[in-house]
């Protein structure tokens, strides 16, 4: 479910100090509050960065003045150049541009850029850039992908569509049944799965997702912006029912013939982590049953679909979980790169194609977090892991023998560009009191370059002090916390509280960044007089199997049992009014929300839950099976955590809201919620947002957050 993606260390209270001329400082309105991080109150930044493959130049696009430049930086000489304008672009091409477009690297000489459905090809030289209509693609094409080869792939419905190298549109499927669905991403995006298409190569091959759905149940998504409204039948696999069934093909442009991988049954099984290899005769597939307890990871031959050989197996007795690819290494071509929970912790593994393991590259009690680049020369990886802290990332190479070292400097959250040879990295860093700050390192140590300290947008607004909180579990596990006290606090007056949690599989909320409150709907509540508590508990992501599978099989108890720690701590404080404290959350923590306060009634006097699951039989397959197996085989962890059923405990004010377009966790959750409700006699209050899917995003955003906000101070303000 998104909302939608580190050695323990003491975690000391961290104070933001504000100036005693509170009276000049700025309130934050709720729309800065709702939306401002990332617009108008956003730290400054280097605009659409990336590196030209090949060499080590950076891009970026600058103003002068009205006018947009792309720009590059040469390192380490630190040469800058005018590459293109705006203007030039516009005069180039005989059509206005009022910004620079996103212009994206194919290779070292080619780039393009789309406008609508056109894309533009440009092909650089000494003097700068030829640019030529590449493709215009159908104004309904989806799932556009781009190959270096300057091969462009896309769907049209539930059909695959290519462009090939004589810049012809071809149609690679042609199938009538719209339940079959083609070149699209599978299993409901799960298991790290983004795509459907996936180029070979060297670019002579297209291999593609192909998901039969058919057997599927229909599921109606109501629209409400014609009269009549009318239903949109979509296909829902819900737990423990009939999910679909994926295959994978690999068409050959030049003969036109498709082969199917012989992936075998059961049909339902997961096919995750789709790999060429690097000679194109090669597809890696890893199979997950639908128990998600056991992977294979096939190899299959590309011209035939034959199966090659297994190279290895991994089971666990909870589940196994892949979300990555293989990663083949440059100059490497008969060893990858497999990441792997199988010790407790995502780490890499290097094997070779026979299936042989090479190396363990990286190990500890943390978690890789990514694969950033390779440098050729040295042999090196370079990743982003939480090895210092849960709370942070940091970026390093890691050697072919396991040799890691720290590149990066200060604390915070690091994120990593680097350039095609792994020489430079654009480290792009935020943490406690560090708004932002770009610096080019070279990952041999030998050379940084700070591009960019960013300015705090902050500094004018009147913000609270924050502590950072370390509780621990009934096992002992810290658990980690943030607590926002009001501004112009006084310890010895009480005030309300907003508890606001998510708690549940790949999400963490508190982390060391900008803004240290990690939300400023939590400072805009602050400045209204109220303490606001968020923490991360078992369940949720980067902490490790043991943490996450903590609550398998029952969800909502583990969770609920450490969110209540927090409760405890919060009720110890002689500054918190017990009479009054609020309880909010979306989707997973909509579900604990309404969770807390069915099975704890009269903990929160009011609480705002947004999306929830209600009944996690009606959740997808891929995501619920993976924590809850099937209704049928746990039974008892479904009807412990069923909602339906514990309405009539409900103390307190409750809101729900939901999109009534949702089609992540639907609509009718909250509907059979509210028929209960009436059945069981219990007062409940809702909305919903019309044509909204499971996030209320843009503009109608900052009308749910006055909503939730306009609730509490309803509820909960003497």
């Amino acid at each position: 479910m998104v909302a939608i993606k580190h050695i323990l260390i003491p975690v000391c209270a961290l104070f933001i100090v504000t100036t005693s001329a509170h009276a000049q400082k700025k309130q934050f309105t709720i729309t800065e509050a709702t939306n401002g991080i990332s617009t108008t109150l956003a730290p400054q930044s280097i605009k659409q960065p990336t590196w030209q493959p090949v060499k080590d130049k950076l891009y970026q696009v600058e103003k002068n003045g009205d006018e947009d430049m792309w720009t590059a930086i040469t390192f380490p000489s630190g040469k800058k150049d005018t590459v293109i304008t705006q203007n030039s672009l516009s005069s180039a091409l005989s059509e206005t541009y009022k910004s620079m477009p996103v212009i994206k690297w194919l290779d070292e000489d080619y780039a393009y850029f789309t406008k609508g459905r056109n894309v533009t090809l440009g092909l650089q030289h000494a003097g700068g850039f030829n640019w030529i209509p590449w493709a215009s693609l159908p104004a309904d094409a989806d799932n556009m992908t781009y190959d270096k080869h300057r091969l462009i792939a896309y769907t049209v419905d539930n059909n695959l569509w290519m462009v090939n190298r004589d810049k012809k549109n071809i149609q690679v499927t042609n199938e009538p049944n719209k339940n079959i669905l083609n070149g699209q991403a599978v299993h409901r995006n799960e298991f790290g799965i983004e795509t459907g298409i996936f180029f070979s190569p060297m670019g002579n091959y297209l291999a593609y997702y192909r998901m039969d759905q058919t057997m599927v149940n229909d599921y109606p998504i109501i629209k409400w912006d014609t009269v009549p409204a009318h239903a949109d039948i979509i296909k829902y696999p819900m737990a423990g029912g009939t999910s679909h069934q994926v295959t994978l093909c690999v068409y050959n442009p030049a003969t036109g013939n498709t082969v199917t991988m012989k992936t075998g049954t059961p049909k339902d099984q997961y096919l995750t982590a789709v790999t060429w290899s690097p000679d194109e005769k090669y597809i890696y597939i890893a199979l997950l049953n639908r128990d998600q307890n056991h992977l294979r990871l096939n190899k299959y031959s590309a011209e035939t679909g034959s199966l090659v050989q297994t190279l290895f197996d991994e089971s666990s007795t909870k589940y196994v979980h892949p979300t990555h690819p293989l990663y083949f290494l440059p100059g490497h071509n008969n060893e990858f790169v497999w990441w792997s929970e199988r010790d407790g912790y995502e780490h890499l593994y290097l094997y070779n194609t026979t299936g042989k393991l090479q190396h363990k590259l990286t190990t500890g009690d943390w978690v890789v977090n990514e694969i950033t680049g390779y440098n050729k020369d040295n042999d090196q990886l370079i990743i982003t892991a939480s090895k210092e802290s849960p709370l942070e990332k940091d970026i390093y190479t890691v050697s072919l023998k396991g040799k890691l070292e720290r590149i990066d400097k200060g604390t915070g959250m690091h994120t990593a560009l680097c350039s095609s040879d792994g020489r430079y990295v654009l480290d792009v860093y935020n943490g406690a009191g560090i708004p932002r700050k770009t610096v080019v390192r070279s990952t041999d140590g030998s050379f940084n370059k700070t591009l960019l300290t960013s300015k705090d947008p902050l500094a004018d607004y009147d913000r609270p002090t924050i502590k950072n909180i370390t509780l621990k579990a009934d096992d002992g596990t810290p658990l980690y916390g943030k607590l926002i006290l009001p501004t112009h606090f006084d310890a010895s007056r009480k005030y309300p509280v907003i508890v606001y949690l998510y708690n549940g599989p790949n999400v963490q909320l508190i982390h060391n960044s900008f803004p240290e409150s990690g939300n400023l709907w939590y400072e805009y509540m602050a400045q209204r007089g109220y303490i606001v508590f968020t923490m991360d508990g078992r369940g949720s992501w980067n902490r490790g199997l043991k943490f996450e599978q903590a609550t398998y099989k029952h969800l909502g108890d583990v969770e609920i049992k450490d969110q209540l720690v927090g409760v405890d701590y919060l009720m110890s404080l002689p500054y918190v009014d017990q009479e009054r404290m609020g309880l909010h959350g979306w989707s997973f923590g909509g579900f604990m929300t309404t969770s807390i306060m069915l099975k704890h009634p009269g903990i929160f006097k009011a609480a705002v839950a947004g999306g929830p699951v209600i009944d996690w039989k009606m959740y997808e397959v891929m995501y619920t099976e993976r924590y809850m197996s099937t209704p049928q085989k746990n039974p008892e962890g479904y009807e412990n955590a069923n909602l339906l059923t514990k309405v009539k405990n409900l103390k307190g004010k409750l809101l729900l809201i939901h999109g009534t377009a949702d089609n992540t966790v639907v609509w009718q959750n909250s509907i059979d919620f509210i028929k209960k409700s009436v059945d069981e006699g219990v007062q409940v209050d809702y909305f919903v947002y019309p044509g909204h899917e499971h996030n209320v995003r843009g503009k109608d955003r900052v009308h749910l957050m006055q909503k939730v906000t306009d609730y509490f101070d309803l509820h909960l303000k003497p």
